[in-house]
């Protein structure tokens, strides 16, 4: 049996004329503010304030950015300006470290003494092998 696959999933269906419902419902949301501000306002505020939301309702419902809705834009923008912000544009100084003294210098009886390790048996059996297999390869090559 075969199944038909469902194919262009990502386009919208258009309802209302040539507008899909979130665009239909960006431009009504439009029309509707500025119905607002003209029954409120007299008409040079209505223009004035009427412009930036009629630009605003049309890049909701048309504008895309690198093939972005203008909303998700619009949503991350929101999210940045509300997020915490960590600011590191001033570099703390370092603190000041002490400057190491030299150490005393040795005597002459202290820089003739020298450290000479206790051998023990299995050191020396096991310094005593390692020569003896330096040599045997030294020798075959």
């Amino acid at each position: 049996m075969r199944f038909q696959v469902p194919q262009f999933t990502e386009i919208e269906d258009k309802i209302f004329g040539p507008f899909t419902f979130k665009q239909f419902v960006y431009l009504i949301g439009g029309a509707g503010g500025i119905f607002v501000l003209y029954s409120l306002l007299p008409l040079y505020l209505v223009i004035f304030f009427g412009i930036p939301v009629a630009l605003f309702s049309l890049a909701l419902a048309f504008y895309k950015i690198n093939n972005q809705p203008f909303v998700k834009i619009a949503e991350n923008a929101f999210r940045y300006l509300l997020s915490a912000k960590l600011y590191l544009w001033k570099k703390k100084e370092p603190k000041a470290v002490p400057i190491r003294q030299k150490a005393p210098e040795k005597t002459e009886a202290e820089k003739l003494k020298f450290y000479t390790p206790k051998l023990t048996k299995n050191k020396l059996s096991d310094l005593a092998w390692s020569l003896d297999i330096k040599e045997k390869v030294t020798r075959n090559e």
